[in-house]
Formats: C-alpha cells, structure tokens, sequence
C-alpha cells in the first residue's frame, strides 16, 4: 500500500507541472510571455517602418542634390566655353577700336581705291570673327544712360529736350560678349 500511496504521490507531484507546461504550450491561452513578444515585434516592425522612412528621407536628398550638382556644372560647362577666349577677345577690342578710327580717316576720295577696298576687307574679317565668337556692340547713342551698361564720361547741355538724361556720343564702345558685359561704353549724357 505504501506503494500504492507513492504512486500516486509520484502522480499528483508531476501532475501540477504537465498542466503548466500544457498551459504554457496553448496557443488559445493567452499568456505574459506571449504579449512581450507580440509587443516585442510590433516595436521592431514599427522601429523598422521608421528607419525605412528616413532612409528614403536622405535617398531622395541625395538624389535632389546629385541632380542640382549636376545642372550647375553643365551651366558653368556652358559659360566656360563660351567666356574661354574673353581674355584674347578683350584684347582684340583695342584693335578693333583702331580700326573703326582708321576708317573715319580715309579721305572721300580714297574710298574707291583697291588699297581702300582691302583695308576695308580686312576690318570685317575682323569683326566677323570676333562676331562668330559672340562678341556683340552695345547700341548706346539716343538710348537713355543706364549705369548698368554705360559710363559716364561728362554731361553736355542739349537745345531738344528729348535728348536730356540720354547718350548724346560715345567716346568709346561697349561690347557684350554672349549676352555678359566685357567692356562698359564711355559716353556722353545730354541734361
């Protein structure tokens, strides 16, 4: 009987601890270490969603500042090219400067003359090129003066009052070299 009695006292011990163990086990009863590791993943996906979000955040800066970066050094491509002779260009301006006086000093007579004819052929060779290469003269006499483009050199007293506060002459040229100023006019303003 004593073993009867153990036999059973052996039951009723491992007893208790199967029907934690089965408990434990159920996946239709909830439990504490169920809910941690639900909310344990809820945190993670959520922690995740977040990283995500803010890695797509610096992706598409990225991207804008990568494409900003290359636009502007297209641009600055562009008006490389365009300005890379200005500093021979600048210096052809005296030449051309020279020119346009020795054309004011031929005599009437000369101007049919072949030495005439090739003097005159060379100075618009010269403008030509300079021209293909976007140089451009600055319209200044009639316009009204603008510090932007033009400067002054003197006021001079005008009899038409439509003349006041506008270039009267133009002492010295003013060229645009592919729409950018290279050399401001000297002019004369009318008050």
């Amino acid at each position: 009987m004593e073993e009867k009695n153990r036999n059973t006292a052996e039951k009723n011990d491992n007893a208790p601890e199967e029907t934690a163990i089965n408990l434990n086990s159920d996946e239709n009863i909830a439990g504490v270490n169920r809910l941690d590791d639900e909310m344990t993943e809820e945190n993670e996906s959520e922690d995740m969603r977040i990283e995500l979000q803010e890695q797509k955040d610096k992706f598409v800066r990225l991207f804008a500042e990568f494409d900003n970066f290359k636009r502007r050094n297209a641009r600055e491509r562009v008006e490389l090219i365009q300005t890379a002779g200005k500093e021979v260009i600048i210096s052809m301006l005296e030449v051309l400067d020279d020119c346009d006086r020795a054309e004011k000093q031929i005599p009437k007579e000369w101007a049919d003359s072949p030495a005439t004819s090739g003097v005159q052929l060379v100075f618009n060779k010269l403008r030509t090129a300079l021209q293909q290469k976007g140089l451009k003269e600055m319209k200044s006499i009639g316009e009204r003066f603008d510090p932007d483009l033009h400067e002054a050199i003197t006021e001079i007293p005008v009899t038409d009052p439509a003349m006041k506060g506008k270039v009267v002459d133009v002492v010295e040229k003013g060229y645009f070299l592919n729409d950018k100023i290279i050399r401001f006019a000297k002019v004369v303003v009318g008050k």
